[in-house]
């Protein structure tokens, strides 16, 4: 009896079973209730299932079959399966550690084992081993060896024990790269769906907290895991989010952006319809308030449903900074989407349509630094809003030691080029860089994408019809912002439908005593259910 790879020790567990059937129905089917092929039962025949396992996972260098002996002159045969580049290195006996209650005393030499014991003592009392899991057909042992199980199969024996052996190596916790704090916890989720369902019971010490899986479909068959409080979250909402998740099944789910656009009700809108965050507090806040958080796989970010305009305008330090300058500061970024969002266009309908409303002086220093340009106002800033769009991204693509610097380097040399050589002028590189530097305060990297999208358009409307064109563009994306449902509920809440309840935090950071009882309140009366507007 061979010794063989162990399973992970730094990953949690979701909840382990509390008894052997919990965990024996865990391995078996997972998808009863569904129309789904018939399964695949294992054979009594070792050789039998070893053929059939080495004829699925033909050319898979990594696969290892390795057989084994136990038992009265070892004469009892077993076979154990696994991807050695997937498990952990380190050493056990997992038989050792599986027949501690078959035995009175650790497995031996002189403990006469045979596959007759085995079998009556496992179809009686299950496995009690907390990482094995029984299993009864090739389905599922296909399933959770590429999941980075250990499967073993005994002679005469038609079912096999799989073990939770994962040892893939993921990035360590650590500071969060985009969502930067003065003050608060420093935290980030990682690559591993268990570490980072680990940070959220950390700090979601309360049995309502709930956690349901599915797998997403095809050759990934990612996990897929989202969590709620009962009692706290809308039911018609969960519900809503129920349907929808269970197209993740159709799809290969590789990072959250993929469950997002199978989630999201305007897949062709610009603005994002949730959340996005990679630091564990501001998941809690979102469930305390009702959301549902959705964590994948392999990805170190978690999606928070449903999403509206005026949340992805505030950051969680809001709450963590004292109540006068977090008001300021909300100010601040309400100020910054604006700027971002027309500023150019501003300039460009004021100096083409409406220069009689710029002061005299300005006016006369505006056309002294024009002077010369041989393009309109128009294209000048497109092309120079071009160019800072070019090194923006060039700047995120580039290796990080000298991104940023690339950044502000290329930025002053090709400002500084552009004026000597008179394609643009001084008040224009102001006014994009100050584009810029507005788009950069919006806390949600997605939503200063949307910013980013639009001003185009907006542009082009001015150019066109002025200031006429400026609000034209603007009435128009109000209008679609008002039509806009995330999870049903409507995208402008509480500006629209008027919430009194929940309006005073949206442009006063009220203090959270006061907080906490306006959310105790609603929560109590549910005099305006979210989801029927």
């Amino acid at each position: 009896m061979p010794n063989n790879t162990t399973s992970s020790n730094d990953s949690g567990s979701m909840g382990a079973a509390p008894n052997n059937t919990a965990q024996s129905t865990e391995g078996t089917d997972q998808n009863s209730g569904e129309d789904s092929p018939p399964k695949t039962p294992i054979s009594t025949k070792l050789e039998d299932n070893k053929q059939r396992l080495e004829e699925i996972f033909r050319n898979c260098t990594d696969m290892t079959f390795l057989p084994w002996k136990f038992g009265p002159d070892m004469s009892r045969q077993a076979m154990s399966i696994y991807f050695d580049t997937i498990i952990q290195r380190k050493k056990v006996n997992y038989m050792k550690s599986v027949l501690q209650d078959l035995v009175t005393h650790e497995v031996g030499p002189g403990t006469e084992v045979t596959t007759e014991s085995l079998i009556q003592y496992f179809e009686e009392s299950g496995v009690s081993e907390e990482s094995a899991i029984m299993v009864y057909d090739f389905e599922s042992v296909v399933d959770k060896v590429l999941s980075g199980y250990l499967a073993i199969f005994y002679d005469g024996w038609d079912k096999a024990l799989v073990f939770e052996a994962s040892g893939v190596e993921t990035r360590q916790i650590s500071e969060p790269t985009n969502e930067v704090v003065v003050q608060g916890p420093r935290e980030s989720t990682v690559e591993n769906l268990k570490k980072n369902i680990g940070l959220l019971r950390n700090r979601l010490k309360s049995t309502k907290f709930k956690l349901e899986k599915t797998n997403g479909g095809g050759e990934t068959k990612t996990t897929v895991v989202y969590g709620y409080l009962e009692g706290i979250v809308d039911d018609e909402l969960l519900a809503e989010f129920k349907r929808r998740i269970t197209n993740v099944k159709e799809i290969e789910v590789l990072e959250t952006s993929y469950v997002e656009e199978i989630l999201q009700d305007s897949i062709y809108s610009p603005f994002p319809q949730f959340r996005v965050t990679e630091r564990p507090d501001v998941a809690v806040a979102a469930l305390l308030d009702g959301k549902i958080v959705v964590l994948v796989q392999g990805t170190g970010t978690m999606l928070i449903c449903p999403g509206l305009f005026v949340e992805l305008l505030q950051s969680s330090e809001d709450y963590y900074q004292r109540t006068v300058y977090s008001t300021m500061i909300r100010w601040l970024r309400i100020v910054a989407f604006f700027l971002a969002l027309t500023l150019p266009s501003i300039y460009i309908a004021l100096t083409t349509f409406h220069s009689e409303m710029i002061p005299t002086v300005l006016l006369l220093t505006i056309l002294d630094t024009r002077e010369g340009i041989p393009f309109p106002a128009f294209v000048e800033a497109l092309v120079m809003d071009f160019f800072f769009e070019l090194l923006r991204e060039a700047g995120i693509r580039l290796p990080r030691p000298i991104g940023s610097a690339v950044s502000i380097v290329g930025a002053l040399v090709i400002g500084e080029a552009a004026i000597n050589a008179g394609l643009t002028s001084p008040i224009m590189v102001i006014i994009v860089s100050l584009t810029g530097i507005a788009s950069f305060a919006i806390p949600q990297y997605n939503m200063a994408i949307a910013l980013r999208i639009l001003r185009f358009p907006l542009m082009a409307l001015s150019a066109a019809l002025g200031g006429f064109g400026l609000m034209f563009g603007l009435l128009a994306i109000l209008w679609h912002m008002s039509n806009m449902r995330s999870l049903g509920q409507p995208y402008l809440a509480p500006l629209q439908p008027l919430r009194p309840l929940q309006i005073l935090d949206v442009f006063v950071r009220i203090p959270l005593k006061y907080t906490n009882r306006t959310l105790r309140r609603e929560h109590k009366s549910k005099t305006t259910p979210q989801h029927s507007e």
